[in-house]
């Protein structure tokens, strides 16, 4: 069976030659996950202990709006990683970055981060204004994974507005864990969503949002439910391996041996197969 990580990070150290950008006037950015570099090699190293065939990397917001790195890991592994890139929202002139985006080596896709702080996020918020990404990338056929925070009803009209378009949704939606029991609030919302048959799922970065430990029996339920609405085809197993507060190979046992109702053909879309048709990426040249 093909395993298919569909979030990992790398990163490089923050230098004058290479630095990081600003997070405001507020000084530096507050959100990195180690201030050590991550490297490919190392990603490597961890998916190899662990099965894993292959990773999509998604350069990490604290780097800002590039993807030199993941380019440059893709070409020296080109079987064992793809992209989904960053791009600047908010530069119009980017728009034209569209069009030839996946003619880049290993680049699926785009990946957003939906902040407050976004002005971009007009869209479908009652001004009238339409970002220009969407119609661009449901007209070149480059798919776009999210982390929603919350927007669910934005998500949905863009999925209305845009029938054409792939979206992917990361990590269930879930922003965090709740121990009073709200962590998973929103799968109703999430759920409702399953109707547009161009939104999938990440099931991504779950023991990190759980309030338990292997095999997170608290996870079992809402995955549940997200597989019922959505189906096989649309769930993708991923990991957000720099933050994982678990070993790496219980993320997948927790999948492949603690989930009695996923199995066999279904056990297989949402390990690899899926992600990997979801984004284009060919299976045939899979190699560990």
């Amino acid at each position: 069976m093909l395993i298919v990580d569909s979030q990992v990070h790398i990163w490089a150290a923050d230098t004058p030659e290479r630095p990081w950008p600003k997070a405001g006037a507020g000084g530096r950015n507050t959100h990195v996950q180690r201030a050590e570099p991550w490297t490919a090699e190392e990603v490597l190293g961890h998916m190899d202990a662990a099965g894993v065939d292959r990773a999509i990397i998604v350069p990490p917001s604290w780097e800002g709006e590039r993807n030199d790195l993941a380019l440059d890991a893709v070409r020296r592994y080109p079987n064992r990683f793809a992209i989904m890139g960053r791009i600047g929202m908010e530069d119009a002139a980017n728009r034209n970055l569209v069009a030839r985006w996946r003619e880049q080596p290993g680049m699926l896709g785009i990946r957003l981060v939906f902040s407050d702080t976004s002005p971009w996020l007009a869209e479908g918020e009652g001004t009238g204004q339409r970002h220009w990404l969407w119609a661009e990338a449901e007209r070149h056929g480059v798919p776009v994974t999210l982390f929603p925070m919350g927007r669910f009803a934005l998500v949905g009209k863009i999925l209305a507005r845009h029938p054409g378009l792939r979206l992917c949704i990361d990590h269930l939606g879930a922003v965090g864990p709740d121990p009073a029991g709200a962590t998973f609030k929103h799968i109703p919302e999430l759920i409702a969503l399953a109707r547009f048959p161009n939104l999938a799922v990440k099931a991504s970065a779950l023991p990190n949002v759980s309030t338990d430990e292997y095999p997170f029996p608290s996870l079992h339920e809402p995955l549940r439910r997200v597989f019922d609405a959505f189906g096989p085809h649309r769930v993708f197993w991923g990991s957000d391996l720099t933050r994982l507060r678990c070993p790496y190979r219980q993320l997948v046992t927790m999948f492949t041996e603690a989930l009695p109702w996923l199995k066999g053909d279904h056990l297989e879309w949402v390990m690899g197969r899926g992600v990997c048709e979801w984004f284009g990426w060919d299976r045939e040249t899979a190699s560990r």
